[in-house]
């Protein structure tokens, strides 16, 4: 048996980390940025631990694009290197100092916020330029600055250099197939993407501001303009601070930095701050929403260690909530090595479970210290909560408390209350309680109006996934049984012991629903006739909830029966045989008349659903002004 080590060469990994490692290559200047940033807070680490001598000042980062040498820097005063250094950490690809300088401090420094983990940020370089130069200066006494140089091949020159100050400048020397970077607008778009939070300052230039006028100047006093460096970046973004740190409008302050396009404030936010058994920071967002989501726009923000890595939060995030917004920092959040995408592993669902529990108690608590303000916000975060209890078991078991039932009246109802409301009244013969609902108000206001007059109480239940979520409580909740008002006649909802009896007899019922098969499109309607109030309507159409909600879920996808959605639309026609009209239409004698009685009552049944239209409904009009003549 042969043992020995793998070889891999500056020959074959060049070509892989230049081609192949970052998908995009835009990426190197967030990589060039990080290592800045890294040296930077190595030297405040150091500083602290009195390792590093002296005052180390306030330390930057500055970009420079210098368009006519096709060249860009970027520049920091922290760390710097020796030429061991770079030997060390340059010269050996993958080795990562980052990595070394946070297991060396890690029990000085346990939250260094260090954020390089791989070694290969710096080489992202080549992908846009075709070479590249390192001028750099150790904090250490006595060390000589060196200057290294490597056009992209294994061959690199490292000499001594004259600089004075302490930390790194790296010149890119633009390659043509990547003059696009040298634009400064494109520049500025890059660092606003993916260095807009970064913990050290980043200069871009310089930028005019005026200053203001002290106080008691003459009014005819000219405020002074003055050149300031223009910093980019909000070294300290609210999620980096501690609740108690913060108010309401430092809160819509930190949206409006996020999403400076957003012009509606947020509903209400969530901090995340948990050290254990992983750290995550971040702010979530409830947005205003509407049933039309563009789940594509303003997405929440996934960062580590305050450096932009993605907008795709799958995974991290539970699906519910990605129609939230906001910000999500965490060391932990494992990813690949061009840092562009998540890696399965364990403590993403770790991560997952406890921004939903998170999530969950923030609305307990919204819920129990203002009602009010609560019911006020439903109708913009129901479907995010509603989403939530149909996709989180956990979360559903949690939604009992905060979860709300709005009556067409609106007044709202927690699960418990609604059972007790309306278990009394609404249960019925067979010891099931029937919970009614509308999904509009307008459109289903006669069978409303029926089911109030019998004293029930009917739920407004109006958003898009509305049958999947009664599917799922009428299955969490023994004997409980969702009806739309408009599913039948009423008194067939909430079946009592009492029945009605009919005036019509058995032979008289067969005649009359002869004459309506006639008059009424079968492969559409089915008639039923019922002995009902003689008050009642002598037509009402009513769709049966079984076939509706199969079709309606099939349409919002998920559930439902398979081909549901594509099945043609079937109603009932209840007849009220106890209805004097009904009881005029089978004993009219002419059978011209008979069908025109037939087809206005059962014109005025399909305008009370929004069933009549085009040349029906203009058939319906002219057939009305010509009774009332």
């Amino acid at each position: 048996m042969a043992t020995g080590n793998i070889n891999v060469t500056a020959e074959n990994i060049f070509p892989i980390i230049k081609k192949f490692l970052y998908s995009d290559h835009e990426i190197f200047l967030r990589e060039l940025i990080s290592n800045a940033t890294d040296a930077t807070l190595k030297l405040k680490h150091l500083s602290t631990l009195g390792e590093a001598k002296g005052d180390i000042g306030t330390p930057m980062i500055e970009i420079k694009v210098d368009k006519d040498n096709k060249e860009i820097r970027i520049i920091d005063q922290g760390i710097g290197m020796t030429s061991e250094e770079v030997e060390k950490y340059i010269n050996q690809v993958a080795f990562s100092g980052a990595e070394e300088f946070v297991e060396k401090y890690k029990d000085k420094v346990p939250d260094s916020g260090i954020i390089g983990h791989f070694g290969l940020g710096f080489y992202s370089a080549f992908m846009v330029a075709e070479r590249v130069e390192i001028f750099t200066k150790s904090f250490k006494e006595d060390a000589k600055a060196v200057r290294w140089e490597c056009d992209g091949s294994p061959q690199y020159t490292l000499e001594e250099t004259e600089r004075t100050e302490r930390g790194t400048e790296i010149v890119l020397h633009i390659a043509e197939d990547s003059e696009e970077f040298l634009d400064e607008g494109k520049i500025r778009g890059l660092l606003t993407k993916y260095n807009k939070f970064m913990p050290i300052p980043i200069k871009f230039g310089t930028k005019e501001e005026t200053l203001p006028l002290p106080e008691g100047a003459d009014k005819d006093a000219k405020a002074e303009t003055v050149t300031v460096d223009d910093i980019i970046n909000n070294p300290n973004p609210a999620w980096t601070k501690q609740p108690s740190e913060l108010e309401d409008e430092d809160y819509k302050k930190f949206y409006r930095e996020l999403y400076p396009m957003q012009f509606e404030e947020p509903l209400f936010n969530i901090h995340l701050n948990v050290d254990y058994p992983f750290n995550l920071t971040g702010i979530l967002y409830f947005p205003k929403l509407t049933n039309n989501l563009d789940p594509q726009k303003d997405r929440i923000q996934l960062y580590q260690n305050q450096v932009f890595v993605t907008d795709n939060v799958e995974g991290i995030v539970p699906d519910f909530l990605q129609m939230l917004r906001g910000v999500i920092d965490s060391p932990d959040i494992p990813l690949n090595v061009s840092r562009s995408y998540l890696q399965a592993d364990g403590a993403v669902k770790k991560i997952s479970s406890y921004i939903t529990r998170k999530v969950a108690d923030k609305l307990i608590s919204l819920f129990n210290n203002d009602r009010k303000s609560f019911e006020e916000k439903w109708a913009d975060i129901k479907i995010i909560i509603e989403y939530g209890m149909l996709s989180e078991e956990k979360f559903f078991d949690k939604a009992k408390k905060f979860a709300l039932y709005p009556t067409v009246n609106d007044e709202y109802f927690i699960w418990d209350e609604l059972i007790e409301k309306i278990k009394d009244n609404q249960t019925d013969k067979d010891d099931k309680t029937v919970v009614l609902y509308a999904s509009d108000k307008k459109a289903q206001h006669s069978y409303i109006q029926d089911a109030k007059d019998k004293g029930y109480e009917v739920l407004l239940l109006d958003s898009p996934i509305v049958s999947h979520l009664i599917q799922k409580l009428e299955t969490s909740n023994e004997n409980i049984s969702f009806v739309r008002v408009d599913a039948d006649h009423i008194d067939n909802l909430i079946k009592k012991e009492d029945t009605k009896i009919s005036k019509l007899s058995d032979d008289e019922k067969e005649k009359l629903k002869t004459v309506l098969e006639t008059n009424i499109p079968k492969e559409t309607y089915t008639i039923q006739l019922e002995a009902m109030d003689s008050k009642a309507n002598p037509f009402i159409i009513t769709q049966p909830e079984f076939m509706r909600r199969m079709k309606e879920m099939q349409a919002s996808g998920g559930g439902g029966m398979m081909g549901m959605s594509n099945f043609p639309d079937m109603y009932n026609l209840v007849v009220n045989t106890n209805s004097d009209l009904v009881g005029e239409i089978l004993n009219t004698k002419t059978a011209k008349k008979q069908e025109r009685l037939i087809k206005q009552t059962f014109d005025l049944a399909k305008l009370s659903q929004n069933l009549l239209h085009g040349e029906e409904l203009t058939a319906f009009i002219k057939r009305s002004y010509e009774l009332i003549k």
